[in-house]
């Protein structure tokens, strides 16, 4: 962590060189405040699907592996493609206006996914929305890089990162309440309207500052994406954290795009059911932890790097055992008791990530920095993760069902073997009883016993080798082998 270190030093001992003079404290905090909202609004239309994912796969008539690739895969992918060309630009031109145009247009495409009536439809919905919020992450983090110095950076993009357990718990329960009431469709447009207000107000209210303001001053031209690239690779601290947190996101997020849904068909709950077991884990528990991770990075122990990934890592290993509770158990109150766990711990490493990288990166690169470990986090909690579970779990469903079906059958097929043993020796019980009562009735008497035996199968002849009478020289098997000849 050499390289951060230095780069932290530096950059506070430029402090007083180059201060934001134009900057308020109350206007650091508004940007502050309007760049959380974006990000909340980002969560909120991004993981709004899997409240929903239910009712759109029955709807639309998918397989868990299809509404998989539909509602996270597609999203993911082209999310990770044009997150490098967009980030590209913001390194190059106004953030303000980038942030704010990605923030109108994806609230519109959110919008129109609640008209979507097919899964293509649906499909190039959710690609206008990915169009719109590959630039809204990276935007915010330039921004936000050029109103708060290095020794503060940490702390304000943790209060930034608050947009991610109050957009979750919109897009989780809010979202869950609407879709009880009035469907899935109204979640969308419940969500998207809003979200083209707040872009015109951040591009009215927000003011672009002077890029490097805060650092060693301006970097010049921008550099290109190859030389970003080495750069980046050159940093192995950077390297590091961009590494650990993609692991944190296809965890966490990962088995959150699935939860509700998981909820729903463990426990028999309702879209709104679901929503309400974790409405209080994202907002209060999220946003609490988020808080706490804020203050800590705004204390002085915490320049030290090495103390926050120390952090980080410790409570990262603690939720990952309770992660494995919660999906393992039956019991839905210990499972809510690892929730508590589990759900917070998602979002407390992801504003020092971003502060630690912001940190590493020249001021040219930031977005690129932002681009760069959103791809690698975003292709394992949107791309790999939500179809590797559905397909485990189309794989799963039937294989359970087939189990169950071959039960029965052997089941059923046992009793038919037994029914049919029982049946072979009636009726070798019955012919016995025929022979003695045929050599019987050739010699006049009755048979003791015979009605009560032929009583219990089907009815008879009197006497099974001669049903003609007692001169008759043939029979035919029951076995069905066919007449042949009887000795006399």
């Amino acid at each position: 962590m050499s390289e951060l270190q230095s780069t932290v030093a530096s950059d506070a001992a430029v402090l007083g060189v180059a201060p934001l003079q134009s900057a308020s404290l109350m206007e650091r905090w508004y940007v502050l405040i309007m760049m959380c909202l974006v990000y909340t609004l980002s969560i909120a239309d991004r993981y709004v699907v899997s409240t929903v994912l239910e009712p759109i796969r029955l709807e639309l008539h998918l397989t868990d592996k299809g509404v998989a690739w539909l509602t996270g895969a597609a999203f993911g992918l082209f999310y990770i493609v044009l997150g490098f060309p967009l980030s590209w630009l913001i390194d190059r031109k106004n953030r303000r206006n980038i942030v704010a145009v990605c923030l109108v247009l994806w609230s519109m495409m959110t919008a129109v996914c609640g008209l979507a009536r097919t899964s293509w439809e649906f499909f190039f919905a959710r690609v206008g929305v990915t169009v719109g919020e590959a630039g809204g992450t990276p935007g915010a983090n330039s921004l936000l890089s050029d109103y708060f110095p290095a020794t503060r950076r940490a702390m304000a993009l943790t209060v930034f990162s608050l947009g991610a357990p109050i957009g979750a718990w919109v897009g989780y329960n809010v979202a869950g309440a609407i879709a009880d009431h009035y469907g899935w469709r109204a979640v969308f447009f419940a969500l998207g309207v809003p979200g083209v207000l707040a872009g015109f107000a951040v591009w009215l209210t927000v003011r672009e500052p002077r890029r490097g303001c805060l650092d060693a001053g301006d970097d010049g031209e921008a550099p290109s994406v190859l030389e970003t690239m080495r750069f980046l690779w050159q940093q192995r601290s950077a390297v590091h954290v961009m590494m650990g947190s993609a692991v944190c996101a296809l965890w966490g997020w990962g088995l959150m795009f699935w939860t509700p849904a998981f909820l729903q068909r463990t426990y028999h709950m309702s879209v709104g059911e679901a929503s309400v077991v974790t409405q209080n884990m994202h907002l209060w528990g999220g946003g609490l932890a988020t808080v706490v991770t804020g203050v800590l990075m705004a204390r002085s122990g915490m320049t030290d790097a090495r103390r926050i990934v120390w952090l980080l890592a410790g409570g990262i290993g603690l939720a990952t055992l309770a992660s494995g509770v919660v999906y393992y158990t039956r019991d839905l109150a210990l499972a809510k008791a690892m929730l508590w766990i589990f759900i917070p711990a998602i979002y407390f490493y992801i504003g020092p990530g971003f502060g630690l990288l912001n940190n590493l990166a020249q001021c040219r690169m930031r977005a690129m920095f932002c681009a760069m470990v959103l791809f690698l986090a975003n292709l394992g909690n949107l791309v790999i993760a939500p179809p590797l579970i559905g397909s485990l779990s189309d794989c799963a469903v039937p294989h359970a069902g087939d189990v169950l079906r071959h039960g029965a059958v052997s089941g059923e097929s046992r009793q038919s073997g037994h029914r049919t043993s029982a049946d072979r020796l009636l009726e070798r019980l019955v012919r016995a009883q025929s022979r003695r009562q045929c050599r019987v009735a050739e010699a006049g008497d009755a048979v003791p016993g015979a009605d009560r035996i032929v009583g219990h199968c089907a009815p008879v002849p009197r006497c099974a080798r001669h049903p003609q009478g007692p001169g008759a020289r043939t029979e035919l098997s029951t076995l069905g082998h066919g007449p042949r000849r009887n000795h006399p």
